[in-house]
């Protein structure tokens, strides 16, 4: 039987909807789509864009600055998925065993992320500079300086995060199948390998398309760590986008056929990584 409550939603289920649905549109659907036509348009402002078809595209694999953004980038994301995952995965399985103090440890962990990423990146900004001035250089000598200036501050801010997430799973794991499987002789690095790692695909499958994406939308540690310095060197694909959009008068049609560009190269990867890891799940 349906209660009262549950037949004023079902009969009135597009009042309700109306305003996430208004938010979405106006937020969202609406700035996409005129985002897209823009990209096809010389413009300085909405109301003067003037079409002009490809020709924004074709600046953009033009530009040699994008191309290395876009290299730089995906390196730095597959070292930063890599590095968090596997040591955020690392920091859960320990703190879900019986340590004291494991409660402080996951407090401790997860602190950096509550930190602005404006705010971390001149904080290591400072630090990493006082570490290499002994060697008379800078976070700015040269692109790999900063590149891995970035994946430090970013796995160090990134990692309590995911430890979360993944503490949340091998907690829900079924203790039967663990019990199952000391009970058939494994080993704790069999166990490991061969039954939590396939149980907790779930939670693999998040943490792996949050950093994913992370690491392709950076841009706030990358402007206050190393602002592309030295000549665009330590320039994500993000900040290479704000550059040509704010940074270049009469190239704003150029920034947002890159946003373009930006969008469906995250959107594919996103899915294939989610096809990927979502194919390994395996049913409790």
């Amino acid at each position: 039987m349906i209660s009262m409550a549950g037949k004023s939603v079902r009969r009135w289920w597009a009042l309700f909807a109306l305003p996430t649905f208004a938010a979405f549109l106006i937020g969202f659907l609406v700035p996409f789509v005129m985002g897209v036509y823009l990209s096809f348009c010389k413009f300085s402002t909405v109301t003067d864009a003037k079409f002009v078809g490809l020709r924004n595209y074709k600046y953009v694999f033009a530009d040699s600055t994008f191309v290395h953004a876009l290299w730089y980038t995906v390196a730095f994301t597959i070292i930063t998925t890599l590095i968090i995952n596997v040591i955020g995965f690392a920091i859960a399985y320990m703190l879900t065993k019986a340590i004291r103090g494991a409660t402080v440890f996951r407090s401790v962990f997860f602190m950096p992320n509550l930190i602005g990423g404006i705010i971390l990146g001149y904080v290591w900004m400072l630090l990493l500079n006082g570490f290499l001035a002994h060697w008379g250089r800078s976070i700015t000598f040269s692109g790999v300086y900063g590149f891995w200036g970035m994946v430090l501050l970013v796995s160090w801010q990134q990692i309590g995060y995911m430890m979360i997430i993944y503490i949340a799973g091998l907690q829900s794991l079924p203790t039967d199948v663990l019990e199952a499987a000391a009970v058939d002789g494994a080993s704790g690095g069999q166990t490991l390998f061969r039954v939590t790692i396939p149980l907790m695909m779930p939670s693999i499958t998040v943490c792996t398309f949050l950093t994913v994406t992370n690491g392709f939308k950076l841009f706030d540690q990358n402007l206050a760590l190393t602002g592309g310095a030295p000549s665009y060197k330590s320039e994500l694909l993000a900040m290479n986008i704000f550059r040509t959009f704010y940074g270049r008068i009469g190239f704003e049609g150029v920034g947002q056929a890159k946003a373009v560009v930006f969008f469906i190269i995250v959107a594919t990867i996103s899915l294939i990584q989610n096809k990927l890891t979502t194919s390994k799940e395996v049913l409790a």
